[in-house]
């Protein structure tokens, strides 16, 4: 049956910082199985908005629900367990543990286990087995006993994406996950995603055009906090309002 109600529903989102409107009445939904690009210029008050789905900001009006249930004041942790995570806003890693142990050890957060056994997380057959199924999901199972001060950047990047699959999401919101890669390490994620996509809904903010038109379902525009657009790629990418406000012709064009 292919679904009708969106995973994520956002209503007239309003936030303020003093006399800046930083979210401007700003409606947004995404479908079960659905990525969902996030795009702007500078400033245009993306991460603002993606602290308020995360819970680590507070609106000042509107309303966020995930399926049937608002989440609006509900905090971070509580947003986890109904499956909501956040990957790629800051490094979530444990450097001098392995990257099995570090994906174990996610799972074993989730779960609601204490960290009594920080080291031998990956020994226990109920968080190793499906933290070592999320890493070949991910094809980073060669760097399983790897330590992950080791990887390189693109894999660390990969790592901190199992880390926030072992929540089991269903919606993952993906700040940058390409920042900072060369065109080699950017494709290999962009063909992780692809893989995984239509198993949780994801909402992806990314500057990276290439990105953007590989991944998505649906794109939305924010300018200055509102909404300038949202539509399918094809749309986004013919709108003569974005074209002048962030693609550029060159961009649209490509």
């Amino acid at each position: 049956m292919i679904a009708t109600e969106p995973l994520l529903r956002v209503e007239r989102l309003i936030k303020r910082f003093g006399g800046l409107v930083a979210t401007d009445a700003v409606d947004l939904d995404i479908m079960p199985g659905e990525v969902h690009a996030l795009i702007g210029p500078n400033g245009a008050g993306k991460t603002t908005f993606i602290g308020q789905l995360s819970g680590e900001l507070r609106p000042d009006s509107g309303r966020i629900l995930l399926g049937n249930r608002d989440i609006t004041r509900l905090p971070p942790h509580r947003r986890s367990h109904l499956g909501l995570a956040r990957s790629f806003q800051i490094t979530s890693v444990f450097p001098d543990f392995s990257v099995l142990d570090n994906v174990a050890l996610a799972v074993q957060a989730h779960a609601g286990h204490s960290f009594r056994f920080w080291k031998d997380a990956a020994l226990d057959t109920a968080l190793g087995e499906p933290a070592a199924a999320i890493l070949r999901d991910l094809q980073l199972d060669s760097r399983m006993a790897s330590l992950a001060s080791t990887l390189s950047y693109g894999e660390r990047r990969q790592l901190e994406l199992a880390v926030a699959l072992a929540s089991r999401p269903k919606l993952l919101l993906l700040d940058e996950p390409t920042a900072g890669m060369g065109p080699e390490e950017s494709q290999r994620l962009i063909e992780r995603l692809k893989a995984l996509r239509g198993r949780f809904g994801i909402l992806l903010v990314e500057h990276d055009m290439e990105t953007v038109f590989a991944l998505a379902d649906r794109i939305t525009v924010l300018e200055s906090g509102r909404v300038l657009a949202s539509g399918d790629p094809a749309a986004i990418r013919n709108n003569a309002d974005v074209r002048a406000a962030y693609l550029g012709d060159d961009d649209a064009q490509a």
